[in-house]
């Protein structure tokens, strides 16, 4: 019973949050479309995409904005439906040791070095969890999902992308992120405390 339950739960917040967003997304862009300082107004003015011809121009802005306002509304979708199953969290905050953020500061390098074998495992977690000294720093890390499973006493740490484009510029940012939350997590519960990390994808390489 509580399976149906939840499973009508579901149902529900992806069919009304779905309504919602093209109800709004359709009315917004509509209502703007004579406005220069509507939103595809304000993006439509690149030199390069301008020469294509103004219908080619308009589009583009349209695909880009939806692209984005999709992605938005679906990792509050996503959020909404982790509510269901696990306590939420959007924010990681607490003690980090200045010997962590050198260690993760050395382990980016090394995965990065095309020439260095290294590949990122779970003794470079478990190598960040064991270094402290006297001196700290706290720090807030804003996390896309910070979950939380009573039931397990687990904690799970998820860098979710959903909208947007992929960027290769951001990615560096967002693995010392997540390595400085899971350390600020390790410092606050305990080495023993059940920390787990995840990257997730909405982009499929393949489209399998």
């Amino acid at each position: 019973m509580a399976k149906i339950e939840t499973e009508k739960a579901i149902r529900s917040l992806v069919s009304s949050n779905i309504k919602t967003f093209s109800e709004t997304f359709s009315q917004r862009h509509i209502s703007e479309v004579d406005n220069p300082e509507g939103v595809l107004n304000m993006k439509i003015h690149n030199v390069f995409i301008a020469a294509l011809g103004e219908e080619f121009q308009y589009y583009t802005a349209l695909a880009r904005s939806f692209d984005s306002s999709l992605g938005n509304m679906l990792e509050k979708l996503a959020i909404g439906i982790a509510q269901l199953f696990y306590d939420v969290k959007q924010e990681v905050s607490g003690v980090l040791y200045p010997e962590q953020t050198a260690k993760i500061a050395e382990l980016l390098e090394a995965y990065k070095n095309s020439k260095n074998p290294k590949k990122v495992c779970i003794s470079d977690y478990k190598e960040i969890s064991n270094l402290s000294s006297a001196s700290t720093t706290t720090k807030v890390h804003s996390s896309d999902y910070y979950l939380y499973d009573k039931e397990t006493n687990e904690h799970f740490l998820i860098e979710l992308k959903i909208g947007g484009d992929l960027d290769n510029k951001k990615a560096r940012s967002e693995k010392e992120a997540i390595f400085e939350q899971y350390a600020i997590l390790s410092n606050k519960l305990g080495k023993e405390a059940k920390v787990k990390c995840f990257f997730a994808t909405a982009y499929n390489r393949f489209g399998e």
